[in-house]
């Protein structure tokens, strides 16, 4: 079963510094010579475990990852263990500052910058060209990088999408500019269908309406100081078209969040859904699976379609939170060579071209080639091309923990004033990442 991301980071930035403190100057990091080189020219055999959160690596992979790393790294072992995105942060907190750590982890593109000024994953930068150098994901590399070092590498990306089952949108054409999207959203919704599936508390997807009317979060000076950026007019108009849709356009919970959202689209009450490209799975999943899907209705190989949300100019597409995930190698990996070496397989081509066959975008962008020819690759790559991340800063994983944004969101959703919602989010934001 697909997921979004809905993770809610249970410790501060100041917390996780000290709980991983011992990884910056532990000893289990393999000794390496002035060039960064490590000392031993192979890895001696060993069983790794490999921390993969959720379902959005398909089994082809996961397969190819275990087949490949134990032929090539004979008598060692290679687990992957399933972690979720509910509570990722915490755990992973207790983890990686632990005894037991795993030796290669995921970890989302918006938590990433939390571990790696924390000391949490051991330093790649001498293995960033071996690794795939330019041709990787620039915004997930920006992601993984503190204070001019690499520490943790692209994985995927999965940008926003509007998602629509033509059972509910009969004819209704695809929209071409972002007002036709917004009168799509309208002239879909009745009293039992949500022209767009708006829970209060998914900011995540709201986002696109700031970003699209050209507002954003926070911007930064040269003097590093961080304003937030809600209470510009940009910004507020919106949030305005947001709460009208809401408001009028929308029959989610305000207090809900986008935890599966396949159960009301499965159930015809949706006409938009925006969510990450790999929610189709979730819809046509079948129905014996945890969360049953709706294969032979709505999400039918033949109703169910994506398309990449437009711009306010037709040919353009608005700015969508991208969607994704890094992976590290943990300071305090037990077997930190036969972690390279697995990583070093999950960024080859061939173990990219498996996501991109898969719907993903890969984290090289010479495998999107690979991508397939179908509405939801297609939207997918055309929307991670304008996709945009969460403000730079190793505090923001401290902004997400404090559930500000979700509290500003739900507030909207209930009709609260939006010039007072956004100037008090501003302060929030600004006394987290100022410090």
């Amino acid at each position: 079963m697909k997921r979004t991301r809905n993770v809610v980071a249970a410790a501060s930035t100041i917390t996780l510094a000290l709980a991983l403190s011992a990884c910056a100057s532990g000893d289990s990091e393999t000794p390496a010579d002035e060039s960064g080189e490590t000392a031993a020219e192979e890895a001696p055999a060993g069983d790794i475990r490999v921390w993969l959160v959720g379902t959005d690596t398909p089994e082809e992979a996961r397969e190819y990852l275990t087949t490949t790393f134990e032929a090539e790294n004979e008598g060692s072992t290679l687990t992957i263990e399933e972690q979720s995105w509910t509570g990722l942060v915490d755990k992973y907190t207790t983890a990686l500052s632990g005894s037991d750590s795993p030796d290669l982890v995921e970890i989302g593109n918006t938590q990433a910058p939390a571990f790696t000024s924390a000391g949490a994953f051991l330093d790649l930068t001498d293995s960033y060209e071996e690794l795939g150098g330019d041709d990787l994901l620039p915004g997930f590399v920006e992601s993984g990088t503190y204070e001019g070092k690499f520490y943790a590498a692209p994985y995927y990306s999965g940008a926003r999408v509007g998602i629509y089952s033509t059972e509910v949108t009969g004819d209704l054409e695809v929209p071409a500019t972002w007002d036709e999207y917004v009168e799509n959203i309208k002239s879909l919704a009745t009293d039992k269908v949500s022209g767009l599936y708006t829970p209060g508390k998914d900011w995540r997807n709201g986002m696109v309406f700031v970003w699209a009317n050209g507002g954003d979060i926070a911007t930064v000076d040269d003097a590093g100081t961080w304003t937030g950026g809600f209470s510009s007019p940009e910004s507020i108009a919106g949030l305005e078209q947001l709460q009208d849709v809401m408001l009028n356009a929308n029959h989610a919970p305000a207090d809900s969040d986008e935890t599966d959202p396949q159960v009301p689209f499965c159930a015809g009450e949706i006409g938009y859904l925006t969510a990450p490209s790999w929610v189709r799975w979730s819809i046509a999943a079948p129905e014996d699976a945890e969360v049953p899907g709706c294969v032979e209705t709505y999400g039918a190989e033949d109703k169910l379609s994506a398309f990449a949300i437009p711009g306010a100019e037709e040919g353009t597409y608005a700015p969508v939170l991208a969607g994704g995930s890094n992976i590290a190698i943990p300071a305090n990996a037990p077997n930190p060579e036969l972690a390279r070496s697995a990583l070093e397989i999950i960024l080859s081509d061939e173990y990219q071209e498996i996501l991109a066959g898969n719907g993903l975008v890969p984290a090289k962008v010479s495998q999107a080639q690979f991508m397939a020819d179908d509405a939801f690759s297609q939207a997918s790559a055309a929307a991670a091309a304008a996709a945009q991340l969460t403000p730079a800063s190793p505090m923001w994983a401290d902004v997400e923990a404090s559930g500000v944004l979700e509290d500003s969101f739900v507030k909207l959703a209930q009709g609260e004033d939006v010039a007072t919602i956004a100037a008090e989010l501003d302060a929030a934001i600004e006394g987290t990442l100022n410090g």
